[in-house]
């Protein structure tokens, strides 16, 4: 793992991948409900100095796509209020800077108070991402999960085609002891702060190309992540990471606390 503190020598242990479940299946576009389409260009600012569109921008392309997609239909006077627990995106073939990519997103499935959402992104010049996210729907005055109303059924169900997800996280929550890991320390610069008053989701995936020190992947490639709890600016985490023959799976704590966790490894037929 690299940091600006240096580069940490990665330990070699064994991690099975994380298995699927029903919220992970990367399935095709409806054949009627509401898709929303849009197209946004990858800039400079979002790729690695080789060219390869970040991880963390991917992630921010996914939730801007989310918010265009409320604005487009209406629904942003509602106060809809929505909290990632968790992502997964498979990144066949990678986008590249300046490369326009066009975005489809859509509602693929839902539980009691949450929702899943898919997004594909492809690219003018051949990039490929698919992409699900599942997002919480919370009362903003207690912070705690609610319903979704009709109007937001009204305008997605109907996509999801009566589909369901789990909201359970799959990662183990307990991270290794110390010394049984790659450690890192890392901290959240302020721009990494949102308009809800803690660290962006996307940001956490930063930490990740802190892992990969400037490389890119060699292959297709699987990212997951999970939050947990949110994080603030000038906190000082720990980056605990277990590599494997089947790839990484990493802890993001405070102290005792873990704040998100992630895990990245190559696509297999």
């Amino acid at each position: 793992m690299a940091s600006s503190q240096g580069v940490l020598t990665r330990v070699v242990a064994y991690i099975r991948p994380v298995a699927p479940t029903p919220s992970d299946d990367l399935v095709p576009a409806p054949a009627s409900g509401r898709v929303f389409t849009t197209s946004r260009r990858v800039s400079i600012a979002d790729a690695t100095p080789d060219g390869r569109m970040e991880f963390d921008a991917i992630a921010r392309f996914l939730q801007d796509a989310g918010n265009d997609d409320t604005d487009d239909a209406g629904l942003v006077e509602l106060g809809l209020a929505w909290i990632a627990r968790r992502a997964v995106f498979e990144v066949i073939v990678p986008a590249r800077a300046r490369e326009s990519l066009g975005i489809e997103t859509w509602c693929s499935g839902t539980g009691s108070r949450w929702a899943e959402r898919r997004t594909r992104l492809t690219g003018e010049h051949g990039a490929l991402i698919e992409a699900a996210m599942l997002w919480i729907h919370i009362d903003t005055q207690t912070g705690r999960p609610q319903k979704w109303g009709s109007e937001f059924a009204d305008t997605y169900l109907p996509a999801a085609e009566g589909r369901e997800v789990t909201a359970r996280l799959q990662h183990p929550k307990r991270p290794p002891e110390p010394g049984e890991t790659n450690e890192m320390r890392f901290t959240f610069r302020q721009t990494d702060m949102d308009a809800f008053a803690h660290v962006n989701n996307a940001a956490y995936l930063a930490i990740l190309e802190e892992s990969l020190g400037g490389n890119s992947p060699a292959s297709s490639v699987r990212v997951e992540v999970e939050w947990r709890t949110p994080s603030v600016a000038g906190e000082e985490l720990t980056v605990r990471e277990v590599i494997g023959e089947d790839g990484v799976l990493a802890w993001v704590v405070r102290d005792d606390e873990v704040r998100a966790t992630y895990a990245f490894r190559p696509l297999t037929d």
